[in-house]
């Protein structure tokens, strides 16, 4: 009888704090509506101080034994609120401007952290070793590096618009997407290097270990996206309900990234290229309903993910038993933190200024280039830590969430406090220094200098490229309009990888899993109704 009621308080305590927390999502989503034209707060910086003062309360209710509705679980961050979030940038990233700036992004994304990473794990074994903190090993170095690698720029792209600044906002996102993926591959590989026989051959093996999972990873989401599209092609899901051919997209994303970890490759990279692969074939095989549907059902997934972890972290950033065992350093953790945060900095510029005069060097005439204003954001935008860095520094230094050695204690709450600090005081800032940087009269310049404007609607609009600008033909029918003679030199094809790929895509990819052109006609679909209804006219 005891032991019943003893699972009917603990699942009573469960659904408590349950619905506390959802209390809570919706208070952070309904403020941050209501702040939404601030000039200081944003979404995130808003729900992590709400899990801050929800985690004070209940410190001071509890008499300071506990600070958490929930324990911060590693594998509840990676498994369940992390994927939907990396799938919906990959669904809903503009391709175009994504592959057009692949290169930099690369450079950013992977050779940045990578620099990054030698800086912090360096400067880290120097600096903290002054400090008397002598308590870490060589690997422990490195896993810094690499957790202090991975950067969170929710808080810029809350303040950026993708159609405003379309170079500088798919640098910022791309950057961010393959900088997670890039430092959460290198913790890893971090994780199973022999350090005490190291020479060149096992740096070798470690290099080799690394660019496998980013191939493979990459593959296995390129796999998964185009099975998702023969299978919905091939099938007809939408004759008889939207609702399967739905629930077979949501599936097959998250069975891609289930597969990476599986197989031990970076589940982050998995479903970011399967989200571009869906968007471009699966999405355009569904009903005009369905496509509706999981654009919305993707984005609110990731809207919610993305605030729960900002919460989660907030409240976990008080978790009492880790400060206590801190505080018997304090002075130290501090110090800890404050190398950290300088070392994030300069890593950060050491990186984004050199590769952005690079990326500059190699752009042709007329492709719009870094200015040092984009390149200050875009220093900016890295500089902020979040829920990954927390997560990989918990996967480090504490087992199943709690640690007794004082080094590992420190270690947890230095991140915290970086964390707490960069996305608090930088994200704040973060919106009057993109309005000081980028006022609008340079946004109104690069929008002109990214975007074909618009353009009326004829008869020839069909043969145009991405809606080219058209003019008049004059002296002749006035109704009639042709491209211009620029425009026509410009989009002649030239023999670059994009027009290899799009002749090859339009042969070959489109015929078999689909795509926009080669959309099956479901009977009764909406699609169906426009094209019988053509054929009547």
């Amino acid at each position: 009888m005891s032991l019943e009621s003893e699972f009917s308080a603990s699942d009573y305590q469960s659904i408590v704090s349950i619905n506390i927390f959802i209390v809570l999502l919706s208070a952070c989503i309904v403020i941050g509506h209501l702040l939404e034209e601030n000039r200081w707060m944003n979404e995130s910086v808003t729900a992590l101080l709400i899990g801050l003062c929800t985690g004070g309360v209940i410190l001071l209710t509890t008499q300071g034994k506990n600070s958490k509705i929930l324990v911060f679980s590693e594998d509840l961050f990676f498994i369940y609120l992390l994927p939907p979030i990396i799938f919906n940038a990959g669904f809903q990233v503009k391709k175009k401007q994504f592959f057009r700036n692949f290169m930099t992004i690369v450079l950013f994304g992977a050779v940045g952290t990578l620099i990054s990473f030698v800086i912090i794990s360096l400067g880290a074994i120097s600096l903290f070793q002054r400090l008397g903190f002598e308590a870490l090993e060589l690997g422990d170095f490195l896993a810094i590096g690499a957790i202090f690698s991975a950067t969170d720029s929710v808080c810029t792209l809350q303040v950026l618009n993708q159609d405003e600044t379309p170079l500088l906002y798919s640098l910022v996102f791309g950057e961010g997407v393959v900088n997670d993926a890039t430092s959460v591959v290198l913790f890893n590989a971090i994780q199973t290097l022999d350090l005490e026989h190291l020479d060149s051959m096992i740096i070798l093996k470690f290099i080799g270990n690394f660019l496998y999972l980013f191939a493979s990873s990459t593959l296995l989401g390129l796999f998964a996206g185009l099975l998702s599209a023969y299978i919905i092609k091939k099938l007809y899901f939408g004759r008889h309900s939207t609702d399967r051919e739905v629930a077979i997209m949501i599936l097959m994303a998250y069975l891609s990234y289930m597969l990476a970890e599986l197989l031990d490759l970076s589940g982050i990279l998995t479903v970011f290229f399967c989200g571009i692969v869906m968007s471009h074939y699966t999405w355009h095989n569904v009903t005009e309903s369905s496509r509706i549907t999981t654009k919305h059902a993707f984005a609110t997934m990731s809207f919610i993910a993305e605030i729960f972890i900002f919460l989660y972290v907030g409240m976990d950033a008080l978790d009492i038993e880790k400060w206590r065992i801190a505080s018997q350093s304090p002075v130290k953790a501090v110090s800890i933190s404050s190398i950290i945060i300088g070392l994030l900095m300069v890593g950060r510029a050491a990186f984004v200024f050199p590769l952005s005069y690079l990326s500059n060097l190699s752009k042709k005439a007329g492709r719009p280039k870094i200015t040092f204003r984009e390149q200050v954001t875009i220093w900016w935008a890295g500089l902020m830590r979040g829920a990954v860095s927390i997560a990989l520094a918990y996967n480090k230094f504490t087992i199943w969430g709690h640690t007794q050695l004082p080094s590992n204690a420190i270690m947890i709450t230095s991140t915290i406090i970086v964390v707490l600090f960069s996305t608090l005081v930088f994200g704040i800032l973060t919106k009057p220094l993109v309005r000081f940087m980028l006022p609008r009269r340079h946004l109104t310049r690069e929008v002109s200098i990214n975007s074909d404007p618009p353009s009326p609607k004829s008869i020839f609009t069909p043969l145009l490229n991405n809606d080219e600008e058209v003019e008049p033909v004059p002296n002749t029918c006035q109704n009639m309009l042709r491209p211009s003679s620029l425009r026509m030199f410009l989009t002649i094809p030239t023999r670059s990888v994009h027009h290899y790929w799009r002749k090859f895509d339009d042969a070959f990819m489109r015929p078999v899993f689909g795509g926009r052109g080669f959309m099956p006609i479901v009977p009764g679909s909406p699609t169906e109704r426009s094209v019988h209804d053509g054929e009547l006219a």
